[in-house]
């Protein structure tokens, strides 16, 4: 779940993988993709949109890619996925396939993930990890 920059927004990710957007306080669904598109996001910790499209490999499934976040500068994104991959990537990351900057596997799948800090232009950054034992 994020909110907007201006908290005016919501975003989630459903269960049937689509991304949904809505107005806060009303909580009423947006569904203008112009609109949508114009959202400055506060955070940014689905793998869903157009943003994240390239996070997704040739051969993986809808629920291969568990999570994600964008670092605080708003230029890299770190995901966790079923195979125990961390992997970073610049973003927004539109075009599919794209190259991958550092990959790291843990003991088991990748459940969620956050980056609690970057440092001089991300050449060090340290990420928070919770996996399934």
């Amino acid at each position: 779940m994020d909110f907007s920059a201006d908290s005016s927004y919501l975003q989630v990710s459903t269960g049937s993988y689509k991304r949904q957007v809505y107005e806060v306080p009303s909580g009423k669904q947006l569904v203008d993709q112009a609109v949508i598109d114009r959202i400055t996001w506060a955070t940014w910790t689905s793998v869903l949109g157009d943003e994240v499209i390239g996070i997704w490999s040739r051969h993986a499934e809808k629920a291969d890619v568990n999570c994600a976040c964008v670092s605080h500068s708003g230029i890299n994104l770190v995901t966790g996925d079923d195979f125990g991959m961390v992997k970073l990537f610049d973003f927004p990351c539109p075009e599919k396939f794209v190259r991958t900057y550092f990959c790291m596997v843990t003991a088991t799948s990748t459940v969620d993930i956050r980056i609690l800090s970057c440092f001089s232009g991300g050449h060090k950054m340290e990420i928070f990890s919770s996996v399934n034992l």
